[in-house]
């Protein structure tokens, strides 16, 4: 049969990061450092709530938006760490995973022919989700020497009278940066001057290693701007729980709910229990687990530092992302070399955009032990190419 698919879908790329998962899965003795999830296992009382969820048959669709207490859990949590109040009723929503948020919230907001302002490197999913919104995707492509921050000078040369939304991905996947508040209201002021929204994914938001991390919903102004997305999958490391939330002006919750509803239902019944004990009790294991996540941070500049190896310092997340520029491979032949030779998985920096090209991100969410012996590998390897550098 001759299928006639989809172009719009035929065009777009797999993801860049895939491939690697694929390769080193059959590799003997491989390690890798590529994947962007927790290895803590869910604190146990959070696992307990659900276990006690199945048990007492709480087993049924909720409502389409997400359980109540759930919800309301959420509002205490960002009126508590961001003094933002959203109303659980008509400003929040409870998705699978903070991906179902992203998709939905642009496909809530996109006209045909509208611009999505995308900071690059960044997140593989904004531009494809975009695409299929239906918008034209405008990259700035973030520099080094600014840490891959985004600053308003850059945002204003690329705002167009088709702008409908920024995706502001900080903290940010694959490079680590993080927004401190100055800089986002120098954001805020572009935004408002130019009254567009601003798609805020702050699923790194619990993991930042220097002060607290602030959301741009927090500036006079920006909350009804603001589609703010987090969700449960790094902070507690609830990956395979698929749970995430968005909160936003009503009516842009009224459109987003309405496309969760028909394609998804609502989100899984047994994940949102377990959340809503995440939320109230959980803020101990988040500290736990980030002052882990910054001990292997800091081993990780370390090593890369005695080695020669170029990276700035990152404040958020759970990557970092050095410069292999003086090897003169490009990302995806470093990566690949690496992974054969040494047995190594990492990724190019180019799954994350074009401006990630000569970078690689490099994942700190395992074992101090592991991240020992891969740097050891990595510094073997990078050694051997300066050697043979003319």
């Amino acid at each position: 049969m001759n299928y006639s698919l989809s172009k719009t879908v035929e065009n777009i790329k797999p993801s860049g990061i895939r491939k690697f998962f694929d390769i080193v899965s059959e590799m003997k003795d491989a390690i890798s450092l590529g994947v962007g999830e927790p290895d803590f296992e869910t604190p146990w009382h959070i696992r307990d709530e659900g276990i006690y969820a199945l048990e007492k048959g709480k087993t049924f669709y909720t409502s389409n938006a997400g359980l109540k207490p759930l919800r309301e859990e959420i509002r205490n949590y960002i009126k508590r760490t961001q003094n933002v109040d959203y109303d659980p009723v008509s400003e929040i929503l409870v998705t699978v995973g903070g991906s179902e948020a992203i998709d939905i919230g642009l496909r809530s907001i996109i006209n045909a022919g509208d611009e999505v302002i995308i900071p690059q490197p960044s997140y593989v999913s904004y531009e494809p989700c975009a695409v299929l919104a239906g918008a034209k995707p405008v990259i700035i492509d973030l520099k080094p020497e600014n840490d891959f921050r985004l600053t308003a000078n850059e945002l204003e040369n690329a705002i167009t009278n088709k702008t409908k939304v920024l995706i502001l991905p900080y903290p940010n996947n694959p490079t680590g940066a993080v927004m401190e508040r100055k800089e986002l209201e120098e954001i805020a002021k572009v935004v408002k001057k130019h009254d567009i929204l601003v798609m805020s994914d702050e699923i790194y938001g619990e993991l930042t290693y220097k002060g607290r991390h602030v959301s741009i919903a927090s500036i006079e102004g920006m909350k009804e701007r603001t589609i703010l997305i987090n969700g449960f999958s790094k902070a507690y490391a609830m990956t395979g729980w698929r749970l995430g939330y968005a909160c936003a002006p009503a009516p842009v919750i009224k459109q987003m709910t309405k496309i969760h509803q028909f394609a998804i239902m609502c989100a899984p019944t047994t994940s949102q229990y377990a959340a809503v004990e995440a939320l109230k009790n959980g803020d101990k294991d988040v500290e736990e687990m980030r002052n882990s996540y910054n001990q292997r941070r800091r081993f990780l500049l370390k090593r890369f530092e005695e080695m020669g190896l170029s990276c700035f310092e990152p404040f958020g997340a759970f990557y970092v992302f050095p410069c292999i520029k003086e090897f003169g491979l490009t990302s995806e032949e470093f990566a690949t070399r690496f992974l054969r030779e040494e047995k190594v998985a990492v990724v190019p920096g180019t799954a994350f955009g074009v401006s990630g090209e000569g970078y690689l991100r490099i994942s700190y969410a395992y074992s101090l032990e592991n991240l020992k012996v891969a740097i050891d590998r990595l510094e073997k390897f990078v050694n051997k190419l300066r050697y043979n550098m003319p």
